[in-house]
Order: structure tokens, then sequence, then C-alpha cells
């Protein structure tokens, strides 16, 4: 891949990849095209020169709201299941050190010293700073949270211009559900308190309510489509941006 010659609209992102993406068509595990896919994708972006740091879930493993169905406590189901997103940051790390030369480094909430370094935010912050791509699984390293409000968290804390959230199987913020509604429309734009207010689901209530109060400018996408997650840090419009205003 080349290096873009344009400037592009944003200099450091996170990308919010949730661990359905990886797992394609089916409904756990991962899905070596799919990963294919994501890794060229992220590629595509560092290629432009935006700094790249990406917040990992473990949804192709396990979720915390399965844990009645094995009659196990959520806590211990959310621990399952932040254990997932370090699965999964490790295959993508396995993924893009195979396509570049770049240094991909992995960074949990969790502490496992044996395979990823702990998050450190400064650390973070100087690993992107010297051009690496960094991964971030574990979440926050504590139960009852989706990886939703820590993407929001971590793209405080490294201070990145844009939160792109990749969805699986949605291209977008529909005024209802275009899996059920054939007449669904998609928003281009839409602002955090009219998401709030129309009850929009494409992530958690508490996440949408940092992102607004810290300002945090989010882009809603389809993880599946080649090329968009590049565009939109070029300046396209595509998907659903949303932001304060």
């Amino acid at each position: 891949m080349g290096v873009s010659l344009t400037v592009p609209r944003y200099r450091r992102v996170v990308v919010k990849l949730s661990g359905e993406a990886l797992a394609g068509t089916g409904s756990s595990g991962v899905d070596p095209a799919s990963l294919s896919r994501v890794a060229e994708e992220v590629l595509s972006v560092h290629d432009l020169g935006v700094q790249v740091a990406v917040v990992v879930g473990g949804g192709n493993y396990f979720r915390g709201r399965m844990a009645e169905g094995w009659g196990i406590s959520r806590a211990e189901a959310d621990n399952i299941g932040m254990l997932g997103t370090i699965m999964n940051a490790l295959m993508l790390r396995g993924a893009l050190t195979a396509r570049t030369e770049t240094d991909i480094r992995v960074m949990t909430a969790v502490p496992i010293h044996s395979v990823a370094e702990p998050f450190i935010r400064l650390r973070a912050v100087h690993h992107l700073d010297r051009g690496l791509i960094v991964l971030l699984a574990g979440g926050i390293g504590q139960p009852y949270v989706t990886t939703d409000y820590p993407a929001v968290q971590r793209a405080l804390e490294l201070e990145a211009d844009a939160l792109l959230v990749a969805k699986r199987g949605v291209d977008g913020v529909y005024d209802s559900d275009p899996h059920l509604n054939p007449d669904a429309v998609r928003y281009t734009r839409l602002t955090y308190d009219e998401a709030l207010a129309a009850g929009v689901r494409i992530m958690d209530t508490s996440a949408f309510v940092l992102a607004n109060e810290q300002s945090l400018t989010m882009h809603v996408f389809d993880v599946a489509a080649a090329g968009v997650m590049r565009e939109i840090c070029q300046g396209a419009e595509l998907g659903t941006r949303i932001s304060v205003k």
C-alpha cells in the first residue's frame, strides 16, 4: 500500500471493532477472511499517516448477558468476555504483523504480561506518536461494562480526533431497524442529543453521554464495506456522523 499525498482530516483515531466483525457470517469464533479484511482496512488508515488505535470487543466468544443461560454470575461472564477481547487482539496483531513491518502493540486493561503490555495512557500515546498501531483489549478491566464505554473512554484518554465505530451488518444509524423495515432512512449526521432522544441503540447510552459531554466526534459505518474507514479519514461523509452539533 502507498502513502497518501493528501492531508487526512484526522491526525489520530480510535477504531471500535466488535468481536462479531471478526466472526464474519458465523456467530462465534474468528473467520480468517474477515480477520484479513479488517487488518487491511486498519492498515489502509495507517498508510494515510493517521495514528491508529483499535479497541477490540469479544462478543464472538462470550458476552456478559449470556451469564444467565450458563448459570454463572454476570461478573464472571464479563471476565470471560474480557479474555475474549484479548484473544481477538492477539489474532489481529498476528494478521497485521503478517502484512506490515510497522510495530503492532497489544495493550490490556487486564494484566497478562507474557503476551501484552499493560495499558498505560502515556505509553500508549508515545507508541502512537512513533507511528505504531496500538490494539487495546480487556475493556477497562471491570465487569458490567461493554466495550462501547471503554472505546469512548480510550478515545478521550488518547486525545483522538474521532472514534470510528465499525458495525457488522449495518452501514450507519437509521430511524428504524433496516432489517425489519425496508423503508428505514439512514441518518447522514446526528447530534448526540438527537440520538439520545431517539433512543438510538447503536452504542450504550452511557457511551453516548460521555462522548457528548466531552465533544467527541463519532462515525458509524459498516465494517464489511471496503475502503470506507480510509475514506472517512480522508473527509468523506459516509455512514453516520454523530457529534455535539
